[in-house]
């Protein structure tokens, strides 16, 4: 399988990853009731016997339960041989957390949930600042990149100048920043306008995409002529009314016709298409093995550069 490199790291992962938001959260979606650990624990052995081995998750996520399914789930895979996963977690900044420690703690408790010694990738989950301040808040990232816990650091919604703020504070120390981790999707290309990609681009920082699939709508499942009504806040948005789809129609036509043509989903075209802009990393969320081979089919191909930009077109920047 082709790689793709977080950053200027030398850490080779592969060009898409599963998002694990999900897994083990029962208050923004319904673990526990549509599905289940064993369900979970199936994703992921399909996920890795697919060679999707990148996991992104957080210690927010169901508070923490989604790192311990992940670190039950990669125990019991050792069995079968050494699991070349990575892992990327994120440190969420909360305002008590206002020194150096509350990183080396927060670190270690996820280590421990991931029953993990380091973890692929570090995150901080939001650009606040509060009391600890970004200066500090690196420099802890850094020390513990020297004492081996953590491989490489990464941000997730920063924007351009929050992004290179980051960036001089762990060159200073010799530490590249490897990832800004970003809403991206044909839906949600905001990137493209507010210089986080060029800036990305620029100081060679890979994007790590979330939603990519914009919370199912590129899916082809929700379309104006059917009587679907997607669950949770889903249904508060005007994207998903008869309205919205209606408006997203041509769009999902064309992720369609291309599906046909390459004998692949939407789902899969809109993923590709994301592969494609270079540097961008999707992390679709998958509940069970059938998602995992679903998202699976968005790589071993690739759009043609004219069909990349008919896709751009048609969705707007």
């Amino acid at each position: 399988m082709e790689t793709v490199t977080l950053g200027k790291t030398g850490i080779a992962v592969p060009p898409i990853g599963i998002g694990t938001w999900a897994w083990g959260d029962n208050l923004f979606w319904s673990y526990g009731k549509d599905y289940d650990a064993t369900e979970l624990k199936n994703a992921f052995q399909t996920a890795i016997e697919s060679g999707m081995t990148l996991f992104d998750t957080a210690e927010i996520y169901g508070f923490g339960e989604s790192e311990r399914l992940l670190g039950q789930f990669i125990q019991q895979a050792k069995p079968l041989g050494d699991v070349p996963v990575a892992i990327a977690t994120k440190y969420f900044p909360l305002p008590w957390r206002f020194n150096a420690d509350a990183v080396s703690d927060a670190l270690t408790k996820s280590l421990k949930r991931l029953q993990l010694p380091t973890v692929t990738l570090y995150q901080v989950h939001w650009p606040f600042d509060f009391f600890m301040g970004q200066t500090t808040l690196m420099q802890a990232l850094a020390d513990e990149v020297q004492q081996g816990r953590i491989q490489a650091i990464g941000v997730s919604n920063y924007s351009a100048a929050q992004m290179r703020h980051a960036h001089q504070l762990l060159a200073d120390r010799g530490i590249p920043l490897a990832v800004n981790q970003v809403q991206y999707s044909l839906l949600a290309r905001q990137i493209e306008r507010n210089g986080v990609a060029a800036a990305a681009q620029e100081l060679g920082i890979t994007l790590l995409a979330y939603s990519p699939l914009a919370q199912g709508l590129l899916t082809g499942k929700y379309r104006a002529d059917r009587a679907i009504t997607p669950t949770g806040a889903r249904q508060l948005s005007p994207q998903f009314s008869p309205k919205g789809l209606d408006k997203l129609e041509p769009l999902l036509n064309l992720l369609q016709s291309l599906g046909e043509q390459y004998d692949r989903t939407p789902a899969q075209v809109a993923l590709n298409w994301l592969i494609a802009q270079g540097n961008v990393i999707p992390i679709p969320g998958a509940k069970n093995a059938d998602q995992v081979r679903q998202n699976a089919g968005a790589i071993g191909w690739r759009l043609a550069a004219a069909e990349v930009e008919q896709l751009a077109a048609l969705s707007g920047s």
